[in-house]
């Protein structure tokens, strides 16, 4: 089986590749083929998608690659295939962002991404550094993950998330900020897994493994 790291020009993906690379040896998954070509998507047996910056930019560049995001949609949503967004590869996984101006996402997970805003003024914009998950709905993926493992976030707008149900997992940041949602073959961490150490790599292992 092949897993397709998407390659839009968003986005540092050494370290993502190599977590994921390490992984899919340690759980015997196959390959891990870094593209942004659409046929090597449509065959790929599961997809991430990674993304660093602004919403409105990494849409459009994803967005700019022909066929491309239609690649993903249709392996997602038609074919089932599973899916890692991760940071803003998550974000896009929402019905609307508002960083500068509204950008719509995928739709796949019902909710907008807004601007952090910790209660407490001490707390700086943006969240970035180690929080501690609090997990708020099972999922395979998250098997071996407990409340109070950590995360590594660098971020300044999070999900707010319309179905409680598809919030997986959250951090306190002055309020409750979003870590993990998913749905059906879906999940995204709006943390970056490949720096989160060894909860991280559990995760990155799980989804390889896992067979929805």
């Amino acid at each position: 089986m092949t897993t397709a790291l998407i390659d839009y020009d968003s986005g540092n993906l050494h370290s993502a590749q190599k977590a994921f690379e390490r992984m899919a040896a340690e759980v015997g998954s196959g390959p891990i083929i870094v593209t942004s070509d659409p046929d090597t998507v449509a065959k790929a047996d599961r997809i991430v998608l990674p993304g660093d910056g602004a919403f409105p930019h990494c849409r459009a560049e994803l967005f700019a690659r022909t066929a491309l995001a239609e690649a993903i949609t249709e392996a997602v949503t038609t074919r089932a295939r599973p899916f890692f967004g991760i940071c803003v590869g998550m974000q896009m996984m929402a019905t609307m962002g508002h960083e500068y101006e509204p950008t719509p996402g995928f739709d796949w997970v019902a909710g907008d991404i807004r601007r952090i805003n910790p209660a407490d003024p001490a707390l700086k914009v943006p969240h970035m550094g180690w929080n501690d998950l609090v997990i708020d709905n099972p999922h395979p993926v998250l098997d071996g993950i407990s409340t109070g493992d950590h995360a590594y976030f660098v971020h300044s707008y999070a999900m707010d998330v319309a179905k409680p149900v598809e919030r997986l997992a959250h951090v306190d940041y002055g309020g409750d900020v979003t870590a993990i949602i998913g749905r059906d073959t879906m999940i995204g961490t709006q943390f970056h897994p490949e720096k989160s150490q060894d909860a991280g790599l559990r995760m990155i292992g799980n989804f390889l493994r896992w067979m929805p």
